[in-house]
């Protein structure tokens, strides 16, 4: 399996040092993965045994009131949808909206390029392995009357009112208290953020 070229490890540097972040958790996580960055040229390879940088999508409907989660087959729970960088992934913006456009089926997602949530969990992935991803979230909406499609990535995908996130969904309400808090404050400076069309 290929690869994702050098211009992807930049652009993850780029990335992560222009975001700033009030919370002092989150600050922490992101010079984390800074230093991770720094110390490996492979840090966004999924080869790379250590761990490796992945970008997930929290995905909203164009009404911002529901959530597009998936039923992952190998941890068994509610997440995000999104995974591994790829050799095509210009950078972890890329990643995101691609990973979210295959694994919901949905066109004409957009995507706000600001991370919204950093994440490092353990995890046995396609290396068959223990690892650590280090997980870059970013906020997407999806288009007026959207329809889904079940990939085989997914045991099952499926829209929940934010208000109504199903049990044992990892820090899926922490990134929706984000998004909503992001989307309030856009409405107060009159925009909707910046975004990137898929």
């Amino acid at each position: 399996m290929n690869a994702p070229g050098p211009g992807l490890h930049a652009a993850a540097v780029r990335c992560l040092s222009s975001w700033r972040t009030a919370d002092p958790g989150q600050e922490a996580l992101r010079q984390a993965f800074l230093g991770f960055l720094a110390a490996r040229a492979d840090a966004c390879h999924r080869s790379c045994e250590p761990g490796h940088l992945t970008a997930s999508a929290l995905v909203l409907d164009s009404t911002g009131e529901r959530t597009l989660l998936t039923l992952h087959p190998r941890v068994g729970r509610w997440l995000q949808l999104g995974g591994h960088c790829e050799p095509e992934d210009a950078d972890l913006v890329s990643a995101a909206l691609r990973e979210a456009t295959e694994e919901s089926g949905i066109s004409g997602l957009r995507i706000d390029p600001r991370p919204l949530h950093l994440d490092v969990h353990e995890v046995t992935c396609s290396l068959g392995v223990p690892t650590r991803h280090f997980d870059v979230r970013f906020l997407v909406r999806a288009p007026v009357a959207a329809r889904e499609v079940l990939s085989a990535e997914s045991l099952d995908l499926r829209w929940f009112p934010l208000s109504a996130l199903p049990a044992d969904v990892d820090s899926v309400p922490t990134m929706v208290g984000l998004a909503v808090a992001r989307a309030a404050g856009a409405a107060d400076a009159g925009s909707a953020g910046p975004v990137v069309p898929g």
